[in-house]
């Protein structure tokens, strides 16, 4: 199974930077970071993945005073994790709204090179007001978001097509440095770019970093299945994760895709103990972590809705859809639909941020993983420890060696690409 390593802040419970084995002043420690990528290349992860926003959604103050905010640039701590390690890939979301193209195409190929071919991209849309305030823009609707994402994907490919293999000669004997014929304008004319290249740095050397998609919507998954190679999906039970999967599988033979060139990864939060016991009650320290007032302001956040005039224990009020994740917002109506409370869907949604949760112990822990597996619901998972270090370290200590036993989990690194880890092929170059 793929396995992909998320390194969320302090950890991906909404309270990990109070939990007593976090370092809460570590933030922007570059130790931290480096820490958590080797333990997941102990592991024989895959990759690491950061995720990023290009702004803080302040609208509450409630989120301000009681959750973590801040975030190091991702593109940036990738190139301090390539010399740390060897062999895991290294994966940052980029937001197709706010970036330009080109610019995009550079960072990432030069990382691809530093690393050694290991690098991925994560194509968001971005999705608030405040992100939008910061560039001078207000926010644009969301298909549109998406048409725009869809055409930076295709100036990112062609930018990394515009050197052909071989293109540099570096014959010292003979003077050439490079062959002009395998050199290459894009000369692309779109309806949110214009861009001529080529690019100024040579092609990578998995050809395209990898690709990818995370959208829930019926844009989102119209783009996953056009151009990613990865998709992180937000399942609760392994029949929706199969649906998902099975419908992710038309999209892409609609899209011209071969079968199988899309992986799909739903996140799961593995909260660990010795025993069944020992596990609740590190699950119930968790959430006795989470501080009161904020429930209701995250979820009015993430919905774009203010709720903090409906009733916490009443119905979750029926509000159209805004502008922002839709998955998230469809996650709630489910929630709503099964006769939760605002409040209880508002406390759901804090842990995890509403991703399968699995409680108890390495065995049963595995036992979960390998029945998704085999029931043809994923391809793997995006593992969303709890709390950092310790959440990820008690993974890797306690679940990756009963994978590996079961035939589950490789026991060493077998390339050194990530498109060597997932399987995935080297794209061909459009100009060659």
């Amino acid at each position: 199974m793929i396995l992909g390593a998320f390194l969320f802040n302090y950890g991906n419970h909404i309270a990990a930077w109070r939990h007593p084995g976090t370092p809460p002043h570590a933030l922007m420690d570059p130790g931290f970071y480096t820490r958590l990528a080797q333990a997941a290349e102990r592991g024989r992860f895959d990759f690491v993945f950061h995720s990023d926003g290009v702004g803080i959604n302040d609208t509450h103050p409630e989120i301000l005073a009681h959750t973590v905010t801040p975030r190091p640039e991702p593109l940036t701590l990738l190139a301090g994790l390539a010399a740390a390690t060897t062999h895991i890939g290294l994966v940052a979301t980029v937001s197709t709204s706010y970036t330009e193209p080109y610019a995009a195409a550079r960072t990432l190929a030069t990382l691809d090179h530093l690393s050694g071919g290991r690098v991925g991209l994560n194509v968001v849309t971005s999705s608030t007001w405040q992100e939008a305030a910061n560039f001078g823009r207000t926010l644009v609707e969301h298909d549109a978001r998406y048409r725009r994402a869809a055409e930076f994907v295709d100036v990112l490919r062609g930018l990394w097509d515009t050197w052909e293999d071989g293109a540099i000669l570096a014959d010292q004997a003979g003077g050439t440095f490079a062959d002009p014929a395998r050199i290459h304008t894009l000369d692309h004319h779109g309806e949110h770019f214009t861009v001529r290249g080529p690019l100024n740095v040579p092609r990578p050397p998995q050809g395209h970093p990898v690709l990818v998609q995370a959208g829930v919507s019926p844009a989102g998954q119209g783009l996953a299945a056009a151009v990613a190679d990865l998709v992180f999906t937000v399942n609760t039970s392994m029949t929706e994760a199969v649906a998902r999967r099975t419908a992710m599988a038309k999209r892409v033979a609609a899209a011209r895709r071969l079968p199988g060139s899309v992986r799909i990864l739903p996140g799961l939060m593995p909260v660990l103990g010795g025993t069944e016991a020992e596990a609740r009650r590190a699950y119930d320290n968790l959430q006795a972590l989470i501080p009161a007032p904020i429930a209701i302001p995250y979820l009015s956040d993430t919905l774009g809705h203010d709720l903090s005039r409906y009733p916490p224990d009443g119905p979750m009020p029926d509000l159209p859809p805004g502008q922002g994740e839709q998955g998230r917002y469809r996650m709630v109506q489910d929630l709503a639909a099964q006769g939760l409370t605002l409040g209880a869907i508002a406390h759901r949604m804090l842990l995890g941020r509403g991703h399968w949760t699995v409680v108890g112990t390495p065995d049963q822990v595995a036992d979960e993983m390998q029945r998704w597996i085999q029931a043809g619901a994923c391809d793997g998972f995006n593992i969303l420890a709890p709390h950092h270090p310790g959440g990820l370290d008690a993974f890797v200590d306690g679940v990756v060696p009963i994978l590996q036993r079961r035939g589950l989990l490789r026991r060493d690194y077998e390339g050194r690409t990530l498109r060597n880890h997932l399987g995935l092929a080297r794209p061909p170059n459009r100009f060659a």
